[in-house]
Order: structure tokens, then C-alpha cells, then sequence
């Protein structure tokens, strides 16, 4: 896959680097690392169960070979449960669960001399849960560890309206079913393909999946193309590229040290 115009480099994956490897890196001054979040949860009949650590792998896989800074390996069971058991594939952890899993991961990034931590979601059920994880990071880790989250789907204004062009409370729709046309054709059946309206436009409180479609999917993904899937995601990647860039050198806007214990 090419990463930009032109460009030939690869993604920097830790998980293929041994510890010398991953030192001489920091010791050349990379201090950041971004982590893929997607989900094991069913995307309708025609798409597989892996769908957002596909597009959420990807991403940060072109914005590494962008910028060459490291992606670790996905997690991959997330906070799925509003999918509920009525399609077979879902396999979900709960919110308490994930926000204890980030918390963990970034204490030994910190502990192992990383500085900096981006996490790329691409699951809408991951967000609420990603928020509240950053908010206690940044408590934990003041001057320590940089942190924040971003989701591949809201990147750009534009961006977001794709996203939501055919459904407001999307899911296995049109963008997700244009991306997997482009990154993971063999893994996509559109004959089986089948559009469900959002039904959740005028509705007052908040659903369940299975409460509010027929089929797992909301929108139209009889309308996805591959052609407009590599589109997409390119203007994904280069937003992300651009936004792990700034991130290798920002610095805090206000100097402030700590000067008692945690409490």
C-alpha cells in the first residue's frame, strides 16, 4: 500500500521489533506510540466481525508510515455490548473492563519510557469509555505521559459527514462498507448486502442495537463502492498523519510540576 504521493515507506509495527530494536528507537528520539482500538462485533451480513480494527489498524498503519512512529497490536475486544447477543460474532468487554485495560497499557508505556500515547479508536461504542480512560490518564501521568484519543470517523468535518450521510447512529454502513471494499475486499460479501433505515432520529432515550435494526446494520451499504472506500481512506490517513505530526512535538501549553503526592 502506498502512503501518500509517492511514498513507499512501511508502518513501524512494535509488535515485529525485538527490545534492542524498540530501544535504539527511543534512544533516536521517539518517544510515541499510537494504538489501534476497534471491536469483535457482528457488522451486519455482509461485513466480518473484525471491521473496525481493520479500519482502525489501517489508519494508524498509514499514519505511521507517514510520520515512523510505532503502532502496537489492536486491541481488538472492546465495548461491543449495545450489539447484545442477538447476532452470533459479538464479543464484548465492559466499560470498567476497557477503561482498566488503557489504564494498564499506558502505565507500562510509561514505565518503559514512552512519552506520548495516541489512541485511534474506530468503534462508536469505544468513545464514551475512551474519554473518561484520557480524563484519569492525564491525572495519573501530569509531565509524565501525553495522552489523548481520536476517532477515525469524526477526524475531519468532512470526514463526519460521510460518516453520517446515510445514517445518523451508523453502523456496517455505507463509509464502513466503502472502506472494507477497499482494505479487506475478500472479507466482504455485497450480494447478502441489505440497507436498514436509522430509526433512532426522533427517539428520546437511548436503544440497544437489536432494538432499533432488523438486520445489525443502520444505513445503506448497498451503496458502498471500493473506489470511494480508497478515498475515504486516504483522507483518513493524511488527517491522521497530520494530527500525529503536531503530536511528536507539541508540548503543554503551561509549565506545571506536581509538587505533593497523588491523593
Amino acid at each position: 500500500m502506498i502512503y501518500g504521493a509517492g511514498d513507499s515507506r512501511k508502518p513501524v509495527r512494535l509488535e515485529h521489533l525485538s527490545w534492542t530494536r524498540i530501544r535504539d528507537l527511543q534512544a533516536g528520539g521517539c518517544d510515541m506510540l499510537l494504538l489501534p482500538l476497534g471491536a469483535t462485533e457482528q457488522h451486519g451480513p455482509h461485513l466480518p466481525i473484525n471491521t473496525d480494527t481493520v479500519i482502525a489498524t489501517a489508519a494508524c498503519d498509514y499514519a505511521s508510515a507517514v510520520t515512523g512512529v510505532p503502532v502496537l497490536p489492536a486491541l481488538s475486544y472492546t465495548v461491543s455490548a449495545g450489539h447484545t447477543e442477538k447476532w452470533p460474532g459479538t464479543f464484548s468487554i465492559f466499560h470498567e473492563t476497557f477503561i482498566h485495560t488503557l489504564r494498564e497499557i499506558a502505565a507500562w508505556a510509561v514505565a518503559t519510557g514512552w512519552k506520548r500515547l495516541l489512541l485511534v479508536n474506530s468503534h462508536f461504542g469505544n468513545d464514551a469509555s475512551l474519554r473518561v480512560a484520557v480524563d484519569r490518564l492525564r491525572f495519573d501521568y501530569v509531565n509524565r505521559l501525553q495522552i489523548a484519543t481520536r476517532n477515525t470517523f469524526s477526524l475531519t468535518p468532512s470526514i463526519w459527514e460521510y460518516f453520517i450521510s446515510d445514517a445518523a447512529d451508523l453502523h456496517a454502513n455505507k463509509a464502513e462498507t466503502d472502506l472494507m471494499l477497499h482494505l479487506a475486499p475478500e472479507t466482504v460479501d455485497m450480494s447478502v448486502a441489505e440497507d436498514d433505515p436509522d430509526r433512532t432520529t426522533e427517539t428520546i432515550f437511548n436503544y440497544m442495537v437489536a432494538n432499533t435494526s432488523l438486520n445489525g446494520v443502520t444505513g445503506n451499504p448497498t451503496e458502498g463502492t471500493a473506489a470511494r472506500g480508497k478515498l475515504l481512506f486516504e483522507e483518513i490517513g493524511e488527517a491522521l498523519a497530520a494530527i500525529v505530526e503536531k503530536a511528536r512535538r507539541e508540548t503543554a501549553p503551561v509549565e506545571w510540576q506536581r509538587t505533593a503526592g497523588v491523593f
